[in-house]
């Protein structure tokens, strides 16, 4: 049976009455691009929030890498990266500076910081640009660069909020053709996105409507259960079914 690193049971995040996570369960294989899709305020940040150690469950049961998400947060944190939907490096450091900043945030040792760094501006082909600020750089490379930095300690996990937003197509698919090599190196990628062409990239997909998993599988038997086309489809028929169920 393939490792699970992600486990949810029944688990709820509430403010007041308003139920932003409800009762939701899945599992996360390790090295598998798992997709969070649901259209904006459907509950994907705010789980991801949680997963990641930064906010507490009203309910309900998580292990991430192994480790409880009430008890040991930081644990968690050491074992994961995370890539937020806004750009998440320093635009008045250099690209350099910025890598050799999250290497020690990461508690990557001093003498790996270097030799990795080098080998990532290579790969990036970034190596003349070191001593750029990171500001003046074009935004596909930022979040290329964003992507790197949040692997770059080999975490078992990273977490990618809605990574591809604002970005053309060409980069978008440079950017997933990254997750990809990822993936292949053991690494779990939890990405959310509120695109549905997106979820064809993953391996499986939960779709969340109004704090609820409504669906989870992986895209080609989604479409076939739907009888759709592509992803939009089966979105719309979810969120219209969940609209009329709440009627």
């Amino acid at each position: 049976m393939a490792e699970q690193v992600i486990v949810c049971k029944e688990l709820t995040k509430r403010f007041g009455d308003f139920y932003a996570v409800n009762k939701i369960s899945f599992e996360v294989n390790k090295g598998e691009i798992f997709g969070f899709l649901g259209a904006n305020g459907a509950g994907k940040t705010t789980a991801m929030r949680i997963l990641c150690g930064l906010s507490h469950p009203s309910s309900g049961e998580a292990q991430v890498a192994g480790y409880d998400v009430y008890q040991q947060a930081e644990s968690i944190k050491k074992n994961i990266g995370y890539m937020s939907q806004k750009f998440s490096l320093y635009e008045n450091l250099t690209v350099a500076e910025n890598i050799e900043f999250f290497g020690g945030v990461y508690r990557v040792p001093a003498a790996e910081i270097r030799e990795r760094s080098d080998a990532l501006l290579q790969k990036l082909g970034l190596t003349g640009e070191a001593k750029k600020l990171v500001g003046a750089l074009p935004l596909g490379w930022k979040q290329k660069l964003a992507f790197s930095v949040a692997i770059f300690h080999r975490p078992r996990i990273v977490f990618l909020d809605e990574p591809t937003g604002g970005v053309d197509p060409v980069t978008r698919r440079q950017f997933w053709d990254m997750i990809y090599e990822a993936a292949a190196s053991g690494i779990t990628v939890f990405v959310t996105t509120h695109y549905m062409d997106e979820a064809e990239y993953c391996d499986r997909v939960t779709i969340m409507v109004d704090g609820k998993v409504e669906a989870l599988d992986a895209p080609s038997r989604l479409k076939a259960q739907f009888n759709a086309n592509n992803m939009d489809d089966v979105f719309y028929q979810l969120a219209r079914g969940a609209k009329r169920s709440g009627d």
